[in-house]
């Protein structure tokens, strides 16, 4: 199985130029007027134009609309990178909101993010072992 990723936005221009600068993301195919890939992540990156205000999920019933301010969605991204705190600074250079300090964890370092979309991201840096200093048991299969 291959992820995607996709994510709303409403000027892919501006979106592309913040994923660009922020995470060193480069651009791949342009698919019609509303679809921008980008490449150098370990899955590809899809921005999708979707205007504010326009129905979010289940049409035109749906009970939620996109906005584009900060909002909070039980999915988001998480980026692995190698220093927490040079990528931290690269983001917030590129538009990206701090949302809160950077916090040490026994696995690694984390830092919180929104994008200036509204959407919540994290930095990821392991340290040693990873999660796996923090993990339980063997994972299936």
């Amino acid at each position: 199985m291959d992820l995607l990723i996709n994510i709303d936005v409403d000027d892919l221009a501006a979106a592309t130029d913040f994923y660009r600068r922020a995470f060193g993301l480069r651009v791949g195919r342009r698919l019609g007027e509303g679809v921008q890939e980008l490449l150098g992540a370990s899955s590809p990156i899809y921005l999708l134009h979707k205007a504010a205000g326009t129905a979010a999920a289940g049409g035109a019933g749906a009970l939620t609309t996109r906005n584009y301010r900060r909002h909070w969605t039980p999915v988001h991204i998480d980026l692995v990178v190698a220093d927490v705190d040079l990528a931290a600074a690269r983001a917030l250079a590129a538009g990206a909101q701090a949302e809160g300090a950077v916090e040490d964890f026994a696995w690694g370092r984390l830092a919180r993010f929104a994008d200036p979309f509204g959407h919540g991201f994290c930095l990821v840096q392991f340290i040693g072992r990873g999660y796996d200093e923090i993990a339980d048991g063997q994972a299936e299969g």
